[in-house]
Protein backbone atom coordinates (compact mmCIF):
# COMPACT_ATOMS: atom_id res chain seq x y z
CA UNK A 1 0.00 0.00 0.00
CA UNK A 2 2.92 2.51 0.42
CA UNK A 3 4.69 1.50 -2.60
CA UNK A 4 1.15 2.48 -4.08
CA UNK A 5 0.94 5.71 -2.77
CA UNK A 6 4.29 7.03 -3.60
CA UNK A 7 3.94 5.64 -7.04
CA UNK A 8 0.54 7.60 -7.61
CA UNK A 9 2.15 10.56 -6.10
CA UNK A 10 5.13 10.30 -8.67
CA UNK A 11 2.40 10.00 -11.61
CA UNK A 12 -0.13 12.80 -10.58
CA UNK A 13 3.27 15.01 -9.94
CA UNK A 14 4.96 13.92 -13.31
CA UNK A 15 1.51 14.67 -15.29
CA UNK A 16 1.63 18.37 -13.63
CA UNK A 17 5.16 18.84 -14.85
CA UNK A 18 4.02 17.70 -18.56
CA UNK A 19 0.64 19.81 -18.41
CA UNK A 20 2.46 23.02 -16.95
CA UNK A 21 5.27 22.40 -20.09
CA UNK A 22 2.07 21.99 -22.56
CA UNK A 23 0.58 25.46 -21.48
CA UNK A 24 3.98 27.14 -21.69
CA UNK A 25 4.75 25.59 -24.85
CA UNK A 26 1.29 26.23 -25.98
CA UNK A 27 1.68 30.14 -24.51
CA UNK A 28 5.02 30.43 -26.66
CA UNK A 29 3.66 29.12 -29.70
CA UNK A 30 0.36 31.31 -29.95
CA UNK A 31 2.58 34.51 -28.98
CA UNK A 32 5.01 33.30 -32.18
CA UNK A 33 2.26 33.03 -34.39
CA UNK A 34 0.45 36.18 -33.39
CA UNK A 35 3.90 37.77 -34.10
CA UNK A 36 4.38 36.48 -37.39
CA UNK A 37 1.16 36.81 -38.37
CA UNK A 38 0.80 40.88 -37.37
CA UNK A 39 4.38 41.14 -39.29
CA UNK A 40 2.77 39.83 -42.39
CA UNK A 41 -0.10 41.74 -41.95
CA UNK A 42 1.86 44.91 -41.62
CA UNK A 43 3.43 43.95 -44.48
CA UNK A 44 1.09 43.70 -46.68
CA UNK A 45 -1.01 46.64 -45.29
CA UNK A 46 2.65 48.38 -45.90
CA UNK A 47 2.78 47.22 -49.45
CA UNK A 48 -0.30 47.71 -50.70
CA UNK A 49 -0.20 51.11 -49.76
CA UNK A 50 3.40 52.46 -50.55
CA UNK A 51 4.15 50.17 -53.85
CA UNK A 52 1.49 52.06 -56.01
CA UNK A 53 3.16 55.48 -55.14
CA UNK A 54 6.79 53.76 -55.90
CA UNK A 55 5.46 53.05 -59.20
CA UNK A 56 4.17 56.16 -60.07
CA UNK A 57 7.74 57.82 -58.65
CA UNK A 58 9.77 55.77 -61.20
CA UNK A 59 7.58 56.31 -64.32
CA UNK A 60 7.48 59.89 -63.57
CA UNK A 61 11.45 59.62 -63.51
CA UNK A 62 12.08 57.39 -66.39
CA UNK A 63 9.59 60.09 -67.83
CA UNK A 64 12.08 63.09 -66.61
CA UNK A 65 14.92 61.17 -67.76
CA UNK A 66 13.36 60.63 -70.78
CA UNK A 67 13.24 64.60 -71.63
CA UNK A 68 16.03 65.81 -70.34
CA UNK A 69 17.89 63.33 -73.08
CA UNK A 70 15.73 64.26 -75.41
CA UNK A 71 16.18 68.14 -74.76
CA UNK A 72 19.79 68.70 -74.24
CA UNK A 73 21.01 65.75 -76.58
CA UNK A 74 22.63 63.71 -74.56
CA UNK A 75 23.47 60.10 -74.94
CA UNK A 76 21.04 58.40 -71.98
CA UNK A 77 23.95 56.25 -71.13
CA UNK A 78 26.28 58.61 -70.62
CA UNK A 79 23.85 60.50 -68.31
CA UNK A 80 22.95 57.28 -66.14
CA UNK A 81 26.53 56.88 -65.38
CA UNK A 82 26.96 60.43 -64.46
CA UNK A 83 23.72 59.78 -62.18
CA UNK A 84 25.42 56.53 -60.78
CA UNK A 85 28.59 58.57 -59.81
CA UNK A 86 26.25 61.23 -58.33
CA UNK A 87 24.42 58.39 -56.01
CA UNK A 88 27.64 57.18 -54.88
CA UNK A 89 29.00 60.93 -54.11
CA UNK A 90 25.46 61.41 -51.87
CA UNK A 91 25.86 57.75 -50.59
CA UNK A 92 29.27 58.71 -49.67
CA UNK A 93 28.04 62.07 -48.08
CA UNK A 94 29.52 64.63 -50.81
CA UNK A 95 27.00 67.53 -51.29
CA UNK A 96 27.35 69.96 -54.43
CA UNK A 97 27.46 72.73 -51.86
CA UNK A 98 30.39 73.86 -49.78
CA UNK A 99 29.81 73.03 -46.23
CA UNK A 100 32.16 71.43 -43.40
CA UNK A 101 32.78 67.54 -43.46
CA UNK A 102 30.67 65.33 -41.64
CA UNK A 103 33.57 63.16 -40.13
CA UNK A 104 35.60 66.09 -38.19
CA UNK A 105 35.66 65.32 -34.71
CA UNK A 106 32.44 66.92 -33.63
CA UNK A 107 30.46 64.75 -36.23
CA UNK A 108 32.44 61.74 -35.27
CA UNK A 109 31.58 62.52 -31.47
CA UNK A 110 27.99 62.86 -32.05
CA UNK A 111 27.88 59.60 -34.06
CA UNK A 112 30.09 57.68 -31.12
CA UNK A 113 27.52 59.21 -28.73
CA UNK A 114 24.34 58.24 -31.01
CA UNK A 115 25.67 54.47 -31.50
CA UNK A 116 26.28 54.05 -27.60
CA UNK A 117 23.25 55.59 -26.51
CA UNK A 118 20.74 53.43 -28.80
CA UNK A 119 22.79 50.71 -27.37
Amino acid sequence: MVQSDHSDRARKSCGCIWSHINIDFARIFLLWFVIVFYALFGAAVFSALERPLELEAHCRWNRQLAEFVQDHQVPSEDLLELLGHYEKAIAAGIRMEARRPCWDFSGAFYFVATVASTI
